[in-house]
């Protein structure tokens, strides 16, 4: 009996030993060969393979600080989880080690302390959001700041993750927001690793704006690429070394020789975005009693044919656009302005089918165009911006009234559906120097008909890239900052986007794609069926304990009977 016992233990000892060698084993293999399901419909637990990529060449460690802890209501409780759970998922697929901190700013004892902590999150680049929300049948005021700061090797940058269409709903935001969470990341760990920056050359010398009013372009290109001014007419020689090129409201003619410059640097491959005004008006006289737009010179037209696009010569009017101050009267010496409606100025909420441009907030163009697609074989041409429904379209000639407005501001006036004011033109474009001579002085260089595959960006609109002043210092406003009604418009974040896509080699714009669906509970039905479903959730568990041990002891006793 003694052998028996002593055999039995033996083998329990030796059958936990070999338990334990193959879970060890198995933790071993695991961290060796990682694996991971995700049963989710919408893939929204896996991290895309651009972000996979950039992840594994890191080698430095991370410092995400994540501003937005504390009492949440709870739709930013589930962004806030959702965030941890992407920096999660991040920590996995790096090389590197990440340090995730969530941080309550208003934790500060005392109000000055805090107050002085919310101007430091702002001054670095974070923008705060008040929220106001009903808590245990109180109202609750509380301002927040839903973003982070990333640092890599002293280095850091801002991310603000709370940003979605405007035009939609509080949850839908946040929605967005949650889908735009690994592009953001991605996109700065992006911009602190990569030493070797894009360089981008702005076209100059055909009447383009001046500094002060490419101010705001200028500070958001320079924050994650080289910019260089190309003088185009001084150019002897074909455009090499810049990843793009940006053509920035002109309002003088290209030469046919800067014009084959701009083309032989498509057919090797390069990147353009034009952001273009066909008409010119004088708004002050328009307001004062009527104004003629003229058309604007600046000779691209048969380059633009060529590539797949026209720029018709008129004006998009449109319900859903943004105001106008106007003086409205003088008390004392100093003018009262009002803000007037403005449908010339459309503000867009209408997208296209895009990543770039994707959960996009509205984007407020001025006295912009339609623009049509023409035959280019080979072409992809793909509509990024479009006007709303109640939309009218002004031909030329073009004249535009103060009190002629005011008498048609009715939606009736505003059926010609919605306009394309943007194009992006994917492909392998054909030269339009085509069975032509190139220009005298380029008769030696090595002109090429077919190009290689390229991107091209046109937009309708010169002034979506020019920034307004502040009305108290005179101060450039960062891009899509209306001075006098105070608004923010995703100017800034839609120039970006375009950039990032038509540099972008590693395809991280792709991850913008990324969907979510909302599955809203049905509040009708759990009113009607909520004691139902309490009972079974509180009732049966106690049952299914009862009845098993119930059971056990049944089957103790029948089993001492043998």
């Amino acid at each position: 009996m003694e052998k028996m016992r002593s055999g039995y233990k033996t083998g329990l000892l030796l059958h936990f030993g070999v338990g334990l060698l193959v879970i060890i084993l198995f933790f071993q293999i695991a961290g060796r060969y990682r694996f991971r399901l995700d049963m989710t419909e919408e893939k929204r637990f896996s991290i895309s393979d651009p972000a996979k990529n950039l992840l594994r060449r890191m080698n430095e460690d991370v410092l995400v600080e994540v501003y937005l802890s504390g009492e949440l209501p709870s739709n930013f409780v589930r962004f806030q989880k959702s965030i941890r759970e992407i920096l999660d998922e991040f920590s996995i697929y790096s090389n590197a080690n990440f340090d995730i901190k969530f941080i309550d700013p208003a934790q500060a004892k005392s109000t000055k302390a805090r107050n002085q902590f919310f101007q430091g999150l702002i001054d670095q680049g974070l923008q705060p959001t008040n929220l106001n929300y009903t808590q245990d049948g109180q109202s609750t005021q509380k301002m927040i700041f839903p973003g982070a700061m990333v640092s890599i090797n002293g280095r850091e940058i801002a991310v603000n993750l709370l940003k979605g269409n405007r035009a939609t709903a509080p949850e839908e935001i946040i929605n967005q927001s949650i889908e735009n969470l690994e592009y953001e990341f991605a996109s700065a760990i992006k911009q602190l690793i990569n030493p070797d920056r894009k360089k981008v050359g702005l076209v100059i010398g055909h009447g383009e704006p001046d500094s002060t009013q490419l101010a705001g372009l200028t500070n958001a290109v320079l924050a994650k690429y080289d910019l260089f001014k190309i003088n185009l007419p001084a150019r002897t020689t074909p455009i090499t070394g810049y990843d793009l090129l940006l053509i920035t409201k002109p309002s003088e003619p290209f030469s046919d020789e800067e014009k084959f410059l701009l083309d032989q640097y498509v057919m090797k491959g390069g990147h353009l975005a034009f952001f273009l005004d066909v008409l010119s008006i004088n708004i002050d006289s328009a307001l004062s009693s009527s104004s003629i737009a003229v058309p604007v010179k600046f000779n691209l037209e048969d380059l633009l044919f060529k590539y797949g696009v026209r720029i018709n010569q008129n004006y998009v009017a449109d319900l859903n656009a943004g105001t106008l101050p106007v003086v409205t009267g003088n008390i004392g010496d100093q003018p009262q302005i009002s803000l007037l409606d403005w449908p010339y100025f459309p503000v867009v909420t209408n997208y296209g089918d895009h990543p770039m441009v994707r959960n996009m907030d509205a984007v407020m163009l001025k006295m912009v165009s339609t623009i049509d697609t023409v035959k280019a074989v080979g072409i992809n041409k793909i509509p990024l911006l479009s006007s709303s429904a109640n939309t009218k379209v002004i031909g030329y000639p073009v004249e535009i009234s103060l009190n002629d407005l005011r008498s048609t501001l009715t939606p009736e006036q505003f059926q010609s559906g919605p306009k394309v004011m943007g194009y992006l033109l994917e492909g392998k474009f054909t030269s339009l120097f085509k069975n032509r001579f190139a220009p005298k002085a380029f008769r030696g260089v090595d002109k090429k008909d077919d190009g290689e595959r390229s991107r091209i960006i046109v937009i309708s609109d010169g002034n979506m890239i020019t920034n307004e002043f502040s009305p108290e210092n005179g101060q450039a406003l960062p891009l899509g900052t209306e001075p006098f009604s105070q608004t923010n418009y995703a100017n800034e974040e839609l120039l970006m986007n375009m950039i990032d896509y038509l540099v972008d080699e590693d395809g991280l714009i792709e991850i913008r794609s990324k969907e979510l669906k909302i599955r809203p509970l049905d509040k009708a039905k759990i009113k009607e069926e909520r004691t139902k479903w309490q009972l079974l959730n509180l009732v049966v568990p106690i049952l299914v304990l009862i009845a098993f041990g119930i059971g056990k002891m049944f089957w103790r006793k029948r089993k001492n009977k043998f």
